[in-house]
């Protein structure tokens, strides 16, 4: 039990506080009577000695260095009978035991020890029955909802009302992951200025835990710059990894044993929680593989239960979506470090793409990690959080439906060659460097996008013609009608269809510069303008 508490007892409300009011928190494990002149081989650590001094030094020098030696036994305090042999304790003693913060108490002579023994004793004994039973509890409960939670959010939830604390639960690499504040009207503050100290308490930090205290709750002291209380770190680990972080927030109360044992309990049971999803993870992440490689490859067959499996993945057959490419700067066949670097690099692709509410439709192949992007997500929006020098990112076009979403595995495979490590590479970016390189590909690609919309109209091939004469007459309407032997407001008619169905501004440097180039590719071809 703590000093402070012991003073509550019927036997010692009469007792004075002579020194060491700070110290007050140190706990009694044992009550030893003492009234040797050494008693320093009769008392352990966590003792409460009690003496009536009858043996005790008078020299207050003597008796000054009896006072640094219990404390450095790790007593819990001293109680004097007072004022048989010793009026009360000297002064420059008190001083001392202040600067110590070790507690000593004046106890009224009439007062048996016996008396005092008798109560504290009880009392640690009903308090260690009450934290069996308030233990045992909080264990039951923690096995129920290892059996029933959905998520952590269950779990923290649980843990957090047993134990009327804040409760977060931290993914390694610093999000939040699930947490819990009894008080709700403060929770938004407290968790803002709690979570802005996560961002900034550095991976390597929670790296430097050594494996052996994994299983141990590590206290975190208050930080009264920033308003932060003291914190409890227990690391969730499994098989020696470290899987999460649980923190329980300690506010003005000292956390209980009781609270300890919940922590160590907590984190065990999210260790399994996790496990398990990763396993159905692993699973899920099994059927994706196979969907997208089935997709990109060629391979699919939009059956019903196709349609089925790619609703549960969360892809949508009628959306538009991109393919994306996060490439690793690692040499193939990867090493096994490769491909554990590769696995996590995916667990945290994942993690980014659930923030972004993106169906986590993804297949691992080599160095490389393919996703689909929808149309509605940016694709730097994914990069800022995975950008790495030894990593690139390369995006096709967008395309709707399950056929054409090959076409984007096509275009980041063809892009693949030109990617430079730790940038972000659309496919539209590099299209004209890979015609200028003469890449046979890249010009079938560029004069696809560039004409396409134009093929697919009534006379679609009257106005590319239209459009490259112009360019190649630069871009003057007399010498263009002339050249096409057609009257100017025939020319001003086809040009203008042009530019509604391709959407082109001829006005602009770099419209003109693509049909110039495409000028240059069809005279390289031997094409008819």
């Amino acid at each position: 039990m703590k000093f402070f508490d012991a003073l509550q007892l019927p036997s010692l409300q009469q007792a004075r506080i002579a020194a060491g009011a700070e110290g007050l928190h140190r706990t009694i494990r044992w009550v030893s009577i003492v009234d040797l002149p050494d008693p320093l081989s009769c008392v352990s650590s966590g003792d409460l000695l009690l003496t009536t001094g009858y043996g005790w030094p008078r020299d207050e020098k003597k008796l000054l260095d009896l006072i640094i030696e219990l404390n450095a036994c790790g007593l819990a305090g001293l109680g004097l009978a007072v004022p048989e042999y010793f009026t009360n304790m000297p002064l420059t003693v008190c001083r001392v035991a202040d600067e110590l913060h070790f507690p000593i108490i004046e106890i009224p002579w009439e007062i048996q020890f016996n008396t005092i023994t008798e109560e504290i004793l009880s009392s640690i004994l009903t308090y260690q029955y009450n934290i069996q039973e308030q233990s045992e509890f909080v264990h039951q409960e923690l096995m129920r909802i290892a059996l029933d939670a959905n998520d952590l959010q269950e779990i923290a939830v649980t843990l957090g009302k047993l134990i009327k604390r804040p409760v977060i639960i931290q993914h390694p690499e610093g999000p939040i992951l699930a947490s819990y504040n009894m008080n709700k009207d403060g929770l938004e503050e407290e968790e803002q200025l709690f979570h802005q100290e996560m961002i900034s308490f550095r991976k390597e930090q929670v790296q430097h835990i050594p494996l052996r205290s994994h299983s141990r709750p590590i206290r975190i002291p208050a930080v009264p710059e920033s308003g932060l209380p003291a914190r409890l770190l227990c690391p969730i680990s499994i098989k020696k990894e470290l899987a999460g972080l649980l923190w329980i927030i300690e506010g003005q109360q000292p956390l209980r044993e009781v609270d300890q044992r919940a922590a160590q309990t907590a984190s065990i049971v999210m260790a399994l929680h996790i496990s398990q999803q990763r396993a159905l993870a692993s699973l899920e992440a099994q059927l994706g593989y196979s969907f997208l490689d089935s997709l990109l490859e060629s391979q699919f067959n939009t059956t019903p239960q196709i349609l089925r499996r790619a609703e549960l993945l969360g892809f949508d057959p009628e959306g538009i979506y991109s393919v994306g490419t996060i490439i690793m700067n690692s040499s193939v066949p990867l090493s096994r470090e490769g491909i554990i670097k590769r696995e996590r690099l995916a667990d945290k692709l994942k993690l980014r793409m659930q923030e972004l509410k993106i169906p986590t439709v993804l297949s691992l192949t080599q160095n490389q990690l393919l996703f689909l992007i929808p149309e509605s997500v940016l694709s730097e929006d994914i990069w800022k959080s995975m950008k790495d020098i030894n990593l690139s990112f390369a995006v096709s076009l967008p395309y709707r439906g399950f056929t054409n979403v090959r076409q984007g595995y096509k275009e980041v495979s063809s892009i693949l060659p030109h990617i430079s490590f730790g940038q972000l590479h659309r496919y539209q970016d590099l299209l004209v460097p890979r015609v200028l390189m003469g890449d046979h590909d890249a010009r079938s690609s560029f004069l696809g996008k560039l004409f396409d919309p134009l093929q697919r109209s009534r006379n679609g091939d009257v106005l590319i013609s239209t459009l490259l004469t112009f360019a190649r007459m630069g871009f003057q309407l007399k010498k263009t009608a002339d050249e096409l032997n057609i009257h100017p407001k025939t020319l001003r008619y086809r040009l203008d269809r042009a530019i509604s169905l391709g959407n082109f501004d001829l006005n602009e440097a770099e419209t003109q510069f693509h049909l110039q180039l495409a000028v240059r590719i069809f005279s390289l071809e031997n094409a008819r303008i």
